[in-house]
């Protein structure tokens, strides 16, 4: 079948007001609604759907609306399941403990989501540096590694992969990309590490000492709940679905039509909600379904004008130039702008046409490695490149942070996550020789780059009122002078 390059306008519509919307401020308070969004996904994506019926195409109607549904199943579950898990507590905010916050992060994020990783940590993380005057490079790099990178390991860590997982990728492959893994969040912890030592010894010594007395030991409340997200991880793993091919053709044999993962992890959803404790959810975590509701409203959108989309990248995907390196370029750059997860899907369609062996999920796994690698980690790059960069950064100024605004976070992306993303393509993905080279000197470079913050010496007063230049005097708001380094 063949379809029209017209037909890419409502798809291109619909990524281009979820990038754009957002950022006018004439528009941006309808935007927040979720029903204005709903409003806007049907307005596209029903004229699509009707158009793919009127030409004899009901199974990619159906098709799509399944996919939709089983990928919503599995963020309303992991969604609803981290609303009932809190950590209470105050820790020493040094370095060597936030960390360890990000750490055990990037690790949570391919287990429970990035969505669930980032709302679990986000609070005890700002609660430990309440005292600190400077706190926004710790919220970034929250967004880097707890809301984004982490997420690489499972398809239940970022919706691309779990995409992926439905389109015949099986769910342990994933774990072939932990060395890429363990590269970018090792060097964006190190990095980390240096800056915090840095920024800690900027602190007011009133501030540390304040730190110091305000400490409570962590505890994490609804542990038990733990369980529903096993039920979950076990569900995606080796819980049959719907046959979805065999359904939009009409072949309904036996049990292919009953969605037994997902009425699972609907099932764990459920037993959360009824068992859990309402004063942590609603209370504690501030616990609201507008999050999730704005992500089925926009993603209706997105799965019915992506059909037509997918058709006219799929045929026009042998005479583009794909490779390792640009399908990581095309997928990286177009997920930090647009949302990651249609970005994957439009590009695995596009490379299952490609020669190359071996194929996962009728993609060479050399392109699918590139695929996955661009659409997960680029997602970090900008605010709106994945659905938890915005939630992180409206918790974090709730709580009195001064994060920075739209291009100033994307400066420090470019500052510290570019150069590490760089080196990974440099040393995992491309092959000449010249490459690993260069790979290896930008490795060296962001380790100087760390050894230099961790080891200056922190700024002194030379007399009273007069401070090094490289420490500006504090505001009545502490964080009105966001850390120039970011």
């Amino acid at each position: 079948m063949s379809f029209p390059v017209w037909t890419l306008i409502p798809f291109v519509l619909m990524l281009l007001g979820i990038a754009i919307i957002p950022l006018v401020p004439a528009l941006a308070p309808l935007w927040e609604k979720p029903r204005n969004q709903l409003i806007y996904a049907l307005a596209l994506g029903v004229p699509v759907a009707i158009g793919l019926l009127l030409a004899a195409h009901p199974e990619l109607v159906a098709h799509a609306l399944m996919e939709y549904g089983q990928f919503i199943v599995l963020l309303l579950a992991l969604f609803t399941v981290s609303g009932s898990i809190v950590l209470r507590g105050d820790l020493a905010a040094t370095p060597r403990t936030n960390t360890a916050f990000l750490a055990i992060g990037g690790v949570l994020a391919s287990f429970i989501g990035t969505t669930g990783a980032a709302m679990l940590l986000i609070r005890p993380i700002l609660a430990t540096n309440a005292e600190r005057r400077y706190r926004v490079h710790t919220v970034v790099f929250t967004i880097f590694v707890v809301a984004n990178c982490g997420g690489l390991l499972t398809p239940l860590g970022d919706p691309p992969l779990f995409l992926g997982m439905l389109r015949g990728v099986p769910f342990t492959w994933t774990f072939s990309l932990l060395p890429m893994w363990l590269f970018v969040n090792a060097l964006l912890l190190i990095t980390y590490w240096a800056l915090d030592r840095r920024f800690h010894s900027r602190e007011a010594p009133e501030a540390l000492a304040m730190d110091t007395e305000n400490r409570e030991k962590l505890r994490l409340v609804g542990a038990p709940h733990l369980i529903w997200f096993a039920v979950i991880i076990f569900a995606v793993a080796l819980v049959p679905s719907l046959d979805i091919d065999a359904v939009a053709h009409g072949e309904l044999e036996g049990t292919n039509w009953v969605p037994w993962r997902e009425m699972l992890m609907l099932a764990a959803a459920a037993g959360s909600f009824l068992l859990g404790s309402k004063k942590v959810r609603f209370e504690e975590n501030e616990f609201s379904w507008s999050p999730i509701a704005e992500v089925g409203a926009l993603f209706i959108g997105i799965f019915l004008t992506m059909v037509p989309a997918l058709q006219v990248l799929r045929a026009a995907a042998p005479n583009l130039p794909l490779n390792e390196i640009t399908l990581f370029v095309f997928t990286g750059g177009l997920s930090s702008v647009l949302d990651n997860a249609p970005t994957y899907v439009t590009f695995f369609e596009m490379a299952t046409q490609m020669p190359g062996e071996p194929r996962i999920g009728d993609v060479p796994e050399a392109l699918l490695i590139s695929i996955s690698l661009g659409a997960v980690l680029c997602g970090a790059l900008t605010y709106i490149g994945n659905g938890p960069n915005f939630m992180v950064k409206s918790v974090a100024e709730d709580q009195g942070v001064k994060m920075p605004a739209f291009f100033g976070y994307v400066r420090a992306a470019f500052i510290y996550l570019a150069p590490v993303l760089l080196a990974m393509l440099l040393l995992f993905i491309a092959e000449p020789w010249w490459a690993k080279a260069l790979g290896a000197l930008v490795v060296a470079l962001i380790l100087v780059r760390a050894i230099r913050l961790a080891t200056s010496p922190p700024p002194q007063v030379l007399s009273r009122g007069d401070r090094r230049r490289d420490d500006p005097a504090p505001t009545s708001d502490p964080e009105a002078d966001a850390p120039p380094q970011l």
